[in-house]
């Protein structure tokens, strides 16, 4: 359910330059009437599986209990979801979101789909050309639970659904109250929004965060002491389904090493002004080729072995090579197990990721942490640097 950004509540010292000025009385009067009557259409149009809730805490809220929105769709940039990012980077702004609820002490409202970028993902997309804005979100999008148990982030970090029954009573309650109830949000610290009275106080937090991208709100990142949650949390947090194939997977599997091998998306090139192909990653396209990861991976893993391969290499038998002196494993192997339940990538890609969790030896494409085996050496962030590709 969204939350009208006009509607504020509070009062106090606040500096004039950070909190948008209040609408005119008779305004903020027909904003106040127009979105109780918003939320009392979304109650009534809620009838979907999906919103009745499951679990202990899920099964309502206290009304002591204070909220934290950040909007109905994590991070479509510039809030246009035909150009959202892929898992990897929306996780990073659920995450963002998440730590601020649990700094804050807050229920956090979670957007109930998650967006499919069409760079990220072909299965399962559908595209209609006479299709509704909604519709189409609806098309190139899936519901978080496919992705992730919310009764475990919610031993965390306490979480209900924006399309919840639950949520719609409460945000109906919410904006009948002339004060004290939202409060709109822009370019503030989780700092300011737990000490200032003002923001603390109110039932409903609403956010306005970066159009670009969630995790732009979380720049400080980088000093370890502000990150509450790891990188870890929501990949260890799978839907039951997703987490019971993987289980079968690995039964079936035994004793296996893994290797993730990501090409696809990052070996574009360009040409520059004299016609030369530069590229982000010039030494991707050459150490992610079999004849390479055979020399790198073999001081790590010996010959014989098991090797589940996790890639976005779309060219048919391009690792057979590696059949020479492994074992090799795929996702198409277990089409039995996963066939009934992956309807995109996204879902295919979380199940993935517990695949390599699980491997005895697990080789990444790229480092991003210092103890981290990789089949190349180029750094993962974007450098913004094209250079000449290397081929030998």
């Amino acid at each position: 359910m969204a939350i009208p950004s006009r509607i504020v509540g509070g009062g106090g010292n606040v500096r004039k330059q950070r909190v948008p000025p209040l609408p005119p009385a008779r305004t903020l009067l027909t904003a106040f009437a127009a979105a109780a009557a918003l939320a009392v259409l979304c109650l009534l149009c809620s009838s979907s599986p999906t919103s009745s809730l499951s679990g202990s805490w899920r099964s309502g809220a206290k009304n002591e209990d204070r909220y934290l929105y950040w909007g109905g769709r994590v991070d479509c940039p510039g809030k246009h979801c035909g150009t959202c990012a892929g898992l990897g980077h929306q996780e990073s702004s659920l995450r963002c979101a998440l730590e601020e609820a649990l700094f804050l002490g807050r229920v956090f409202v979670m957007p109930s789909r998650m967006c499919l970028s069409t760079v990220h993902n072909t299965k399962g997309t559908v595209h209609s050309s006479n299709a509704t804005s909604e519709q189409r979100w609806e098309e190139n999008s899936c519901a978080m639970e496919s992705l992730y148990d919310i009764d475990l982030i919610s031993r965390t970090v306490p979480v209900i659904l924006d399309n919840s029954k639950t949520w719609h009573e409460i945000a109906s309650r919410i904006m009948k109250l002339e004060e004290g109830g939202v409060v709109h949000v822009q370019g503030i610290g989780r700092g300011e929004l737990k000490e200032n009275h003002v923001y603390s106080k109110a039932i409903l937090i609403n956010r306005t965060a970066s159009p670009l991208a969630w995790f732009m709100e979380c720049k400080d990142r980088k000093k370890r002491s502000s990150v509450m949650l790891p990188y870890t949390f929501l990949p260890s947090v799978p839907a039951k389904k997703l987490n019971d194939a993987a289980n079968k997977m690995k039964e079936r599997l035994g004793d296996y090493d893994a290797i993730h091998v990501r090409r696809g998306d990052l070996l574009k090139n360009r040409k520059d002004r004299s016609g030369v192909e530069r590229s982000l990653h010039p030494h991707l396209d050459r150490d992610t080729r079999p004849e390479f990861i055979v020399k790198r991976i073999a001081k790590w893993i010996p010959p014989g072995r098991t090797l589940y391969i996790a890639s976005n290499e779309r060219t048919p038998g391009f690792f057979s090579p590696l059949s020479d002196r492994y074992k090799l494993a795929y996702a198409s192997n277990f089409s039995s197990i996963l066939e009934p339940i992956i309807e995109n990538n996204y879902q295919l890609f979380m199940l993935e990721r517990l695949m390599m969790q699980g491997a005895k030896t697990f080789v990444k494409t790229m480092k991003e942490f210092d103890n981290d085996l990789t089949l190349c050496d180029d750094p993962k962030k974007n450098t913004k640097v094209w250079q000449k590709p290397v081929s030998t």
